[in-house]
């Protein structure tokens, strides 16, 4: 064996990534609760449409909070303390929502819930991306989004049996979250602190001891000289840094990318199931029944788009998946308009998840973090993920009033014309960045 080839643990690797990503899982739980939960809640709290895009988008407003909170957290502290306050978090809050006695509780707990999703869906991409090699850090943060639609098709099962407990099996279907909350903080205990940020923080010995165990001595080597020259002289951590010349463009491509990840449409069709199928005639059973094989489909295609990340790269993807959207939103619309039936509707609904499972959903999330220089890789991307969670929280807060006012096809006539502006996007300004280390990516970063 050549001593001087750079080697990796990949079963380690792997490991501690299957462990931090556990923190996707509280993404897509909470992303997919409400889903089976809203035809409970419409009934319980007397939910008008504007109340029930509040209700839904509540948790955004807790995720801008938590990514704020995490973005400086993780710079001043470490990466593991972040993840572990997210699950703490998540726990306390998924018993409040479950206990909740009025409408107004109920957003308090779960505005509570985003905080620790925000702070678990920046933390958790950025931990993975610093831990990981290049050759396969786009699989290796892929692996986060294969825990988010993990969480989203097995809350979409509990949700479909328990839907016929009664009334309160809302109740049920939020206080499960805490089980996965304390699973993910066991995890997190094991986990070692992000080899950069030590270095960031001076503790060169530790460092070196958690990259050890990454690699083989020429991967440490490369690595620690690399990582030291990137923050030389470079030790700003404020807010104010996100914006200096020398980095705004990559924070302009993070930022559009997260708000498109959203404005793309896609999150209607997760959180609005019951109501898209509604429109066209099918049953309670049947629209809870339709989260389900979205779900299915949903990790399918998360299963490839992690095969192919680190092969196709992430501009392909991507430019597939916001052209292929545009497409399918277009002929979706049309069938809503025309009442087609369920079955036919599905099939459209599954193929625009598809499209989006391969692409936008875990590019967009390898790309905000690898994109950032190391020395402001936690405030960029709280910046970016704050964007994403507030266009997130617009997109569902709008939607239940703009199906009442221009029918439930009216919005995807609209997210078309997104996706194909998201499609001219990525083909003039986005760079692939695939095999290439977070220093590469900097030192381009900088001459360009």
């Amino acid at each position: 064996m050549n001593p001087t080839a750079e080697t990796f643990n990949s079963k380690y690797i792997i490991g501690i990534s299957f462990i931090s990503a556990l923190g996707g899982y509280l993404f897509g739980f909470d992303f997919a609760v409400i889903s089976g939960a809203l035809p409970f809640l419409r009934e319980q709290f007397m939910l008008n449409a504007w109340w029930e895009g509040f209700l839904t988008g509540s948790l955004a407003l807790g995720c801008i909070v938590g990514c704020l909170v995490a973005g400086k957290l993780a710079d001043k502290y470490g990466r593991r303390p972040g993840l572990m306050l997210a699950a703490f978090i998540f726990a306390v809050s998924s018993i409040g929502i479950a206990l909740s006695s009025g409408l107004t509780y109920f957003v308090i707990m779960r505005f509570a819930a985003g905080i620790g999703v925000g702070m678990a869906s920046m933390l958790c991409p950025m931990y993975i991306a610093e831990i990981s090699p290049a050759k396969v850090r786009g699989r290796n943060v892929a692996i986060n989004q294969l825990t988010v639609v993990i969480g989203i098709l097995i809350t979409n099962l509990v949700n479909y049996f328990l839907a016929d407990t009664g009334p309160d099996a809302w109740r049920w279907m939020f206080g499960l979250g805490v089980v996965p909350s304390v699973v993910f903080l066991v995890g997190v205990i094991w986990l070692p602190e992000s080899p950069r940020w030590l270095l960031k923080d001076g503790q060169h010995d530790k460092a070196k001891i958690v990259l050890d165990k990454i690699g083989s001595p020429a991967f440490v080597e490369t690595t620690l000289t690399a990582i030291n020259k990137s923050l030389a002289g470079n030790q700003k951590q404020s807010y104010k840094a996100v914006f200096e010349k020398s980095v705004r463009p990559a924070v302009l491509v993070g930022v559009t990318l997260a708000v498109f990840q959203q404005f793309c449409g896609i999150n209607v069709v997760f959180n609005y199931t019951s109501t898209i199928f509604e429109s066209v005639g099918a049953s309670l059973d049947r629209q809870l029944f339709e989260t389900v094989t979205i779900g299915v489909v949903n990790l399918v295609f998360t299963l490839f788009a992690m095969w192919q990340v680190d092969k196709l790269g992430r501009r392909p993807l991507m430019l597939f998946g916001s052209l292929g959207l545009s497409v399918v939103y277009i002929i979706l619309a049309f069938m809503l308009q025309n009442h087609y039936p369920a079955g036919m509707v599905s099939i459209f609904v599954l193929l625009a998840i598809s499209m989006y499972a391969i692409s936008l959903a875990p590019v967009t999330w390898v790309l905000i973090s690898e994109i950032f220089p190391n020395h402001i890789r936690g405030v960029a991307s709280s910046v970016a993920i704050v964007a994403l969670w507030g266009a997130y929280f617009i997109l569902v807060l709008t939607f239940p009033t703009l199906a009442k006012v221009l029918g439930t096809y009216g919005p995807f006539y609209l997210y078309a014309a997104i996706c194909f502006l998201g499609f001219l996007f990525v083909k003039f300004k986005v760079k692939e960045t695939k095999g290439q280390t977070l220093e590469e990516l900097e030192d381009n970063l900088i001459r360009h």
